[in-house]
């Protein structure tokens, strides 16, 4: 069973897509209720509204099993993204919205554990690794952009809508702040959507774990809602009149982010 979908490419700027995956293994699946097994969490058709990055060249690492088998955005040791906040953990038992993911005892221990992120996120990180090493070999620095969507709405991990675009450094420390800042005035140059830096959404594990400027890897998370380019509720269609109008914007911010150089 694969780990990830990689495309390779060109330049200084890999995108990382952690939460796009659908696949559920067999001995899993029959595992989870009738509502988890529709995977409502998943960042629904981000490979589908980039998909000018392969016109653009950009390298794409996408995982391809869902985030209910193992999330690839925790850490591997489950220590909390956001302490004392609502969230969902390494290997999830419940859904964003507080409901549980397994029938009556059925959720996995320790050791399945382990073999989940044996399987499934190391080699998914092993190559996220190391891409970002060649990419600093040849250019002498890497950018890493990991796209990432969410409802709009979801009142047990905050209040109220999301803005549109919801951009992490992890408070400016996985990035530098110059490229932060040429992201967010593309952003302000145009009414459609609103956008917001290191708000609710300050970056998850990869966005903290790899974001080094120190060590020429620059690391920016961007959440964007999805109701700016589907429709929210199931079967969670894909919206492509909402799409044409987002995907300016993000080949823009994704041109910036490649054209960016720190040094």
């Amino acid at each position: 069973m694969a780990a990830f979908d990689f495309s390779a490419g060109e330049g200084p700027l890999l995108v990382s897509m952690p939460h796009v995956g659908v696949e559920v293994p067999g001995d899993i699946a029959a595992r989870l209720t009738p509502e988890a097994q529709a995977l409502p969490d998943t960042d629904w058709h981000v490979d589908r509204l980039y998909e000018f990055l392969a016109e653009m060249g950009v390298p794409v690492l996408k995982a391809v099993q869902s985030r209910y088998v193992v999330d690839l955005n925790r850490p591997p040791d489950g220590a909390a993204l956001y302490p004392g906040q609502a969230g969902t953990g390494l290997v999830p038992v419940e859904t964003f919205a507080g409901e549980e993911l397994y029938t009556g005892g059925e959720a996995p221990g320790t050791e399945e554990i382990e073999t989940r992120v044996a399987d499934f996120w190391r080699p998914y990180h092993g190559k996220l690794a190391g891409e970002l090493a060649r990419i600093k070999a040849v250019h002498g620095f890497a950018i890493l952009w990991d796209a990432h969507s969410i409802r709009s709405k979801v009142p047990r991990l905050f209040e109220g809508t999301l803005p549109d675009l919801n951009f992490g450094t992890a408070a400016e420390t996985s990035a530098d702040p110059g490229l932060a800042a040429a992201l967010m005035q593309v952003a302000g140059g145009q009414d459609d959507c609103s956008a917001v830096l290191d708000a609710r959404f300050t970056g998850g594990y990869i966005t903290r774990h790899y974001g080094n400027p120190a060590a020429h890897v620059h690391a920016v998370q961007l959440e964007l809602s999805q109701a700016t380019y589907m429709q929210e509720d199931p079967p969670h269609e894909f919206d492509e009149a909402l799409a044409a109008r987002v995907r300016p914007l993000l080949r823009r911010l994704i041109e910036t982010a490649r054209s960016f150089n720190p040094g």
